[in-house]
């Protein structure tokens, strides 16, 4: 699905969209807004680089960055539930990883994970290893499946 035709589903539905967003800083909220008449399903952006933005803006709890670390799906689900609370949304992504370079043994480059989050969903979340691609792709691949993901959402949706 296009991100137009996305945004048109958005719309028909009338679902608004929040993203919030940690190592794509903010490309998926671009990719939507990059649109005429986007305003009409995207509510906002949250873009939570650091720790402590995800826990002040978004709720994130500090136990769970300490237990599990900010590239997790643990924090991708409060990350996204976080971002519906405190928005107007019914339909949010989060996007929380590690581009490169670099990553460790335990969480190597190129992993990323993702929450999906709606008004009466129960929060998907999940992990996709796209490998040492290199920073800038693997920025543009988890913007795609991040808008992957808000598709889903918004097909989930339109089952209700």
């Amino acid at each position: 699905m296009s991100v137009t035709e996305l945004l048109d589903r958005a719309k028909a539905l009338n679902v608004m969209v929040a993203t919030a967003e940690s190592c794509t800083g903010g490309m998926v909220a671009a990719a939507l807004t990059d649109i005429p008449g986007s305003s009409a399903v995207v509510d906002r952006g949250f873009v939570t680089y650091t720790n402590a933005a995800k826990e002040q803006m978004l709720g994130v709890r500090a136990e769970t960055l300490a237990a599990v670390g900010a590239v997790s799906e643990e924090v991708a689900k409060e990350m996204a539930e976080g971002a519906l609370r405190h928005s107007g949304a019914q339909l949010t992504v989060s996007i929380t990883g590690i581009a490169g370079p670099g990553g460790s043994e335990f969480k190597p480059e190129g992993r990323v994970c993702f929450g999906l989050a709606g008004d009466g969903l129960i929060t998907l979340t999940e992990t996709v290893e796209f490998g040492a691609l290199g920073r800038d792709k693997v920025r543009l691949a988890a913007r795609d499946h991040a808008l992957d993901l808000l598709a889903t959402g918004l097909s989930r949706i339109g089952q209700n």
